[in-house]
């Protein structure tokens, strides 16, 4: 080692903020007003959108009951979950984002996606439509917190820890 205690620091220029435009990224606030009221006009499609995504669901479920829990209709339900997931809250159901995330975790694994209990398959899925049919749009409703506490124990009891 050197007896010089002589140290020198280089201070690198940060180019990023330059390349994203600064505090904001470069993110116009007009473009995103803009992008929010075009969000809000379209709410009124919300609640179609979000039963045919239902009946979708349904479907992958009602294709596992008549060809069996396989790699093929296991994917088919996962994609649906997976789908509510991101579209829950889009749709103003961020209950239904949660739970589908829920199912997600259950059958996210297509190693051991085929040893997920039916029974908490159909519990997600009945939980995301009657959560749809008696609005209950947030868990800060007490059925829906009870709801979704319930099933996300009962998933985390079954897979490992992320």
């Amino acid at each position: 080692m050197s007896d010089n205690p002589t140290v020198q620091v280089i201070q690198a220029p940060n180019t990023l903020r330059l390349k994203v435009g600064g505090r904001l990224g470069g993110i116009d606030p007009a473009a995103i007003a803009k992008a929010e009221a075009a969000l809000k006009s379209l709410s009124g499609n919300f609640g179609e959108w979000l039963n045919d995504e239902l009946v979708k669901l349904e479907a992958a479920r009602q294709r596992i009951r008549a060809e069996g829990l396989t790699t093929e209709t296991a994917e088919g339900l996962y994609l649906r979950a997976h789908d509510l997931k991101g579209l829950g809250a889009t749709y103003e159901f961020p209950i239904v984002t949660r739970i589908a995330g829920s199912l997600c975790k259950l059958i996210d694994d297509p190693d051991t996606r085929l040893e997920a209990p039916m029974f908490l398959v159909d519990a997600h899925i009945d939980g995301i439509k009657a959560s749809v049919r008696g609005d209950i749009r947030t868990e800060d409703h007490p059925v829906g917190r009870k709801l979704v506490e319930e099933l996300e124990g009962r998933v985390s009891k079954l897979t490992p820890a992320a």
